[in-house]
């Protein structure tokens, strides 16, 4: 297998990211312009996500269902915001099979209009509500600067949709989600993320509330990780979803949808990596533990075999996801350094000498290397799994509040924006002209309104651009 170089952060953050993905073997490019190939390892990456998720989604009542691929282009016209917002990045079918579409149909952006179609079919009263969807999918949005896993044309994700009959109710459920989404990025993926609602300006197409998980990467920028959207009755007046009240009248559905992608993989890889290649956090590894056998003789490889296989037998019993490297076509520091480029959290070198004395060395990704003892090898593994996942989540955070500034003055936020970046804490006076200035003059967008655990003590009184009086408190970033 060829080796791939990583090139240093500190010299080209961008081509660092791309090495580490090429190095562990994550993902591809495709012959389709946009477009990537996740290889297995990324794949089980998002596989052990889609499962975490999936169990969370389903523990507060919702089912996964499918939608199609294939939207009438009518359909995206019935909603004025939302055909505004998303008209850019179609893909248009206007032929199948040798003839032309009497209609064309759109390759799915997002689902909200043709969940709406069905929606109007199945509710008729009350009693059929609430209805709480889920969809893992694929979706098309035609980028034109793209970057593998962060942006592509094609990508993967799960949509959540969900119907109600008060606005209060889809109000409750678009918050509870924007807590799951926190709690998954912060205990599975050890990714701290800022909570609050977005402006105007940046909410999703047909929204009346924007809510977003926000992460800080280690080059300082911020990556949108998940959003939770608050519809109101938008679309379900848009396709006429009505129900019966139990009061006996007629009303719109209130409703919400939400969503989280492939994107989080980048996410992981740009929080938590180095220069030697990809960190993954143990919850998140398809290989938590990888044993690496030490041998030259024959007589040395039986025995060495015989332990190892021993080791392995009881992390697997300890519920942890191990492989054994028995290749013989390689020296152990080769394969050490593969291993250390594709993430794996925990190695276990075990020789003759080891075997000898009844213990394995331990080396951790995260650096730092230990003997432990033959007999305590599972919990010995399990302890260090849990360190090396608190650990990770402790210094992205650290790192994190280190590059926040609070009660950052004009000056201040140009100034970080054309230098070091982070998130940029200040007074804003709502005003779309200050917005948009900001962005023009810094590239920075307001990431979110930050929820009040992530306000500052004491509140801004003046908006940083401006200096009129700050009606909220927002957090200026670059972003991907």
């Amino acid at each position: 297998m060829a080796e791939h170089a990583i090139t240093p952060r500190a010299k080209d953050f961008s081509e660092w990211y791309n090495d580490v993905i090429m190095r562990a073997q994550l993902a591809d490019y495709s012959p389709v312009r946009g477009c990537m190939v996740i290889r297995p390892r990324g794949y089980g990456i998002w596989e052990l996500m889609q499962q975490a998720l999936d169990g969370m989604f389903k523990e507060t009542g919702h089912q996964n269902a499918y939608f199609p691929l294939f939207i009438p282009q009518s359909f995206l016209a019935k909603e004025a915001d939302h055909v505004e917002g998303f008209a850019p990045q179609l893909a248009v079918v206007t032929h199948g099979g040798g003839k032309e579409l009497d209609e064309p149909l759109v390759v799915r952006p997002t689902s909200e209009t043709i969940i709406y179609s069905m929606l109007s079919k199945w509710i008729q009263s009350y009693r059929d509500l609430p209805v709480l969807l889920n969809q893992w999918c694929n979706i098309v949005r035609w980028e034109m600067r793209t970057r593998l896993f962060l942006r592509t044309t094609e990508f993967l994700w799960q949509e959540g949709h969900t119907a109600h009959a008060t606005s209060d109710e889809a109000e409750t459920e678009a918050r509870m989600i924007l807590g799951i989404y926190r709690r998954f990025a912060e205990e599975w993926m050890a990714m701290p993320v800022i909570t609050g609602v977005k402006t105007d300006s940046e909410k999703f197409a047909g929204a009346v509330r924007t809510y977003a998980i926000e992460a800080l990467m280690q080059d300082n920028k911020a990556l949108q990780a998940g959003t939770s959207h608050f519809l109101g009755q938008n679309f379900a007046k848009a396709f006429d979803t009505t129900f019966q009240t139990a009061a006996g009248g007629l009303d719109h559905v209130w409703s919400t949808s939400w969503g989280v992608s492939t994107r989080l993989i980048g996410g992981l890889i740009l929080t938590h990596s180095d220069d030697n290649g990809l960190i993954c956090p143990p919850r998140l590894a398809p290989i938590q533990v990888v044993i690496v056998p030490i041998w030259k003789t024959d007589t040395e490889r039986e025995a060495v075999l015989q332990t190892c296989n021993g080791v392995m037998d009881s992390l697997k019993a300890g519920g942890m996801r191990v492989h054994l490297d028995w290749r013989d076509s390689m020296k152990p520091g080769a394969k050490y350094y593969e291993w250390e480029g594709n993430g794996v959290p925990v190695r276990l070198e075990i020789g003759p000498r080891e075997v000898s004395q009844g213990q394995a060395m331990l080396a951790r990704r995260t650096g730092g290397k230990a003997p432990v003892r033959l007999s305590e090898v599972a919990p010995a593994t399990r302890a260090a799994l849990d360190a090396i996942q608190q650990d990770l989540l402790s210094q992205a955070r650290s790192r994190r509040e280190q590059n926040s500034v609070r009660n950052v003055t004009k000056d201040q936020l140009v100034q970080l924006m054309d230098g070091a970046g982070g998130f940029a804490y200040g007074g804003f006076c709502g005003s779309g002209t200050c917005e948009n200035e900001i962005k023009d003059q810094t590239k920075a967008t307001v990431r979110l309104l930050p929820d009040p655990e992530f306000r500052s003590n004491p509140a801004p009184t003046k908006c940083v651009w401006c200096g009129q009086p700050a009606t909220v408190e927002a957090v200026w970033a670059r972003a991907y």
